[in-house]
């Protein structure tokens, strides 16, 4: 896979940065500006919050009322560190990233364009088709969106579009991400049933439970993407950039920190554990010299592929980061999961190719057939002879 040397260049040049950034810190001014928030990006002590900013005094009582990112307008700038308007306005941020995302939209558009044609002209499975349909879709939407974040990125991290437009495009990319996931894990149980318990599988209901299972896939990742539908995702961080999912709330450090390691966990380790029992138990299913087995294989590495470069270093980095902030306020692995984040858009690129390799592969269920066929064969062998 040629893609494995530019996701370790994009993970090195992240830390690289980072690491640059700490010498030139001494030399930058402090920063002061309204209200505080977080990056998250750098292992820095934050700048003292003056109660007087935190804080407003309700006239005539002597009540105190804490300020929320909900009272806070794009005319209300907030503070951060100086490591984060380094990171926000560096090359990695500025150039690589959208040079990253400008390659998937030229990759992706057309080729999950050409699986939806294929999938509405040249239908051999209806179960397959409806996976791969839901699949299609979701990494064409995905495309579509992210020229709002190429423009978002070359425009030195300043988002022009408004609030609506930033929820629309970060729920996009997160949904992506996740719907991604749970349908390749659809598809795989699909497939495990196909060949390990064919019998099962010629009994069951496939557009049915297909349908149905793409429709929880879809009710799941809409619900998952709730708080992003709920909070404040733009804020100016200085006098001419305002952020779009960048520059975190602190005031909701604790329901983040739960609801993103809930993600992880729901929406990551136990699908990719789940991919990878389906498809070894194929592997061992599959005899050494049944044709379908390579095919089989080059469908398993890619699927790992898929799942190691696309999803587990920003899932992982996530994880990591949330426990780490969480219990020792420690966040200086965000920038590197910014960059992990990224490579998430890798995947709208790869999925049209397993589905290439998934449409050389015969209707799953000939393997009752095949099966029935051997037992009726044997059977009559061990009949006595009438002669």
């Amino acid at each position: 896979m040629n893609v494995l040397p530019l996701a370790l260049l994009l993970l090195s040049a992240g830390v690289f940065s980072l690491n640059e950034n700490d010498s030139s810190l001494d030399t930058n001014a402090s920063i002061t500006i309204n209200d505080t928030r977080t990056f998250r990006g750098k292992s820095l002590d934050y700048q003292p919050l003056p109660s007087h900013l935190l804080y407003e005094v309700t006239e005539p009582s002597t009540k105190t009322v804490l300020k929320h990112s909900s009272q806070i307008t794009k005319r209300d700038p907030i503070r951060v560190n100086n490591s984060t308007l380094v990171f926000l306005r560096s090359s990695i941020t500025t150039k690589l990233i959208p040079m990253v995302y400008i390659a998937v939209v030229i990759i992706g558009v057309p080729s999950n364009a050409i699986i939806l044609w294929m999938l509405f002209n040249h239908v051999r499975s209806v179960c397959t088709a409806i996976f791969y349909t839901s699949l299609a879709v979701s990494d064409l939407l995905f495309c579509l969106m992210l020229p709002f974040r190429i423009a978002y990125h070359l425009n030195g991290n300043n988002w022009i579009f408004g609030e609506a437009m930033c929820k629309l495009t970060t729920i996009l990319f997160y949904g992506n991400m996740y719907c991604s996931i749970f349908l390749l894990m659809g598809i795989s149980i699909s497939r495990y049933i196909a060949i390990v318990h064919p019998f099962i599988y010629r009994s069951l209901p496939k557009r049915a439970y297909t349908t149905l299972m793409c429709t929880l896939v879809w009710i799941v990742v809409l619900v998952f993407m709730i708080p992003f539908f709920t909070a404040q995702l733009t804020f100016k961080v200085d006098t001419d950039m305002v952020t779009c999912h960048d520059v975190q709330d602190v005031s909701s450090d604790a329901f983040q920190f739960h609801y993103f390691v809930s993600l992880v966990v729901f929406g990551f380790l136990i699908p990719l554990s789940i991919v990878t029992f389906c498809y070894f138990s194929i592997m061992r299913a599959l005899t050494v010299h049944d044709h379908k087995r390579s095919l089989y294989a080059k469908i398993t590495f890619l699927l790992l592929a898929i799942f190691a470069i696309c999803f587990s270093p920003s899932n992982i980095i996530l994880l990591i980061h949330q426990v780490r902030y969480h219990y020792n306020n420690k966040d200086d692995l965000y920038g590197c999961y910014l960059l992990a984040l990224c490579l998430s858009s890798l995947n709208s690129c790869l999925d049209p190719f397993l589905y290439f390799l998934m449409s050389k592969i015969t209707n799953p269920s000939s393997n009752y057939v095949t099966m029935n066929k051997t037992q009726n064969e044997t059977h009559l062998k061990l009949l006595p002879s009438t002669t």
